[in-house]
């Protein structure tokens, strides 16, 4: 990695030391995700994902870096990284710095109106929902999810904002289970991959498809690959090195001896 230019792919396990779980480790809670298709399709649905994402926001929007996304920050700063791709929709790399991110799965912290495209900030519809659902104690103990998700069962009361423009229905800004990345965003992040000497891939078990469609890219090209990450992962065949270690001691480890 030293002189090279180093394009970096994480996941979930970048951000487990900000407190939020990741998807596949070790003690992730067992869930079923939201699909986009049940989203669309049924206003109940709808409910049911507003409130345990309204639950989990406090928590899952006050999430702070940790040393892992600084030293890539750094290590951006110091031109050994050209740049980011996150299947992380938390925006915690682009809190710690990083200037070059490309959110692979979009980013929570944004909310879109799916009919007129207008984008509204999370806190402020987090705001709307609290006036509209004085019933919700959002002091309650809760199991966040990885994507700021809490599993909720009593939704029948909750009543969900709509967009403030054209009244469309909200969403999250995120790509949920059976959307597709959008390709000016896949093509952005391919073209990191490609135009890097190194992928490192950081925190992520590669379980998703288009996380092994960049490692692909980067095998045709004959690029070094080097994973870090706890456990086995489905690129690990295809890596130059692999790390069976965690995310945050080794990217600041990598920090020190290359920044």
């Amino acid at each position: 990695m030293r002189g090279a230019r180093v394009a970096v792919l994480t996941g979930a396990g970048v951000s487990t030391d900000s407190g939020i779980p990741d998807y596949r480790g070790e003690g992730a809670p067992a869930r079923t995700p939201m699909t986009v298709q049940t989203f669309l399709a049924s206003e109940g649905a709808r409910r049911r994902y507003w409130a345990g994402s309204h639950l989990g926001w406090r928590s899952f929007g006050a999430a702070r870096p940790n040393d892992g996304h600084r030293a890539l920050a750094g290590l951006e700063a110091a031109g050994v990284v050209s740049g980011v791709v996150t299947q992380n929709v938390d925006g915690l790399h682009r809190r710690a710095g990083s200037t070059h991110v490309v959110e692979l799965h979009g980013a929570s912290d944004r909310v879109v109106c799916l009919s007129c495209g207008q984008v509204f900030a999370r806190q402020s519809v987090a705001d709307r929902l609290a006036e509209l659902n004085p019933q919700v104690d959002l002091d309650v103990a809760i199991r966040l999810a990885p994507d700021g998700d809490v599993a909720v069962e009593d939704v029948d009361a909750m009543v969900i904002p709509s967009c403030t423009v054209c009244g469309g229905i909200l969403k999250p800004d995120v790509v949920f289970f059976g959307e597709f990345v959008p390709t000016p965003v896949y093509r952005q992040a391919a073209a990191l991959v490609q135009g890097a000497d190194v992928l490192l891939v950081a925190g992520s078990s590669l379980a998703v498809n288009s996380g092994i469609r960049l490692l692909e890219i980067a095998r045709r090209r004959r690029t070094p690959i080097v994973i870090v990450n706890r456990g086995v992962t489905k690129g690990d065949a295809r890596a130059t090195l692999k790390l069976d270690a965690g995310a945050t001691p080794t990217l600041v480890a990598m920090a020190r001896a290359l920044a």
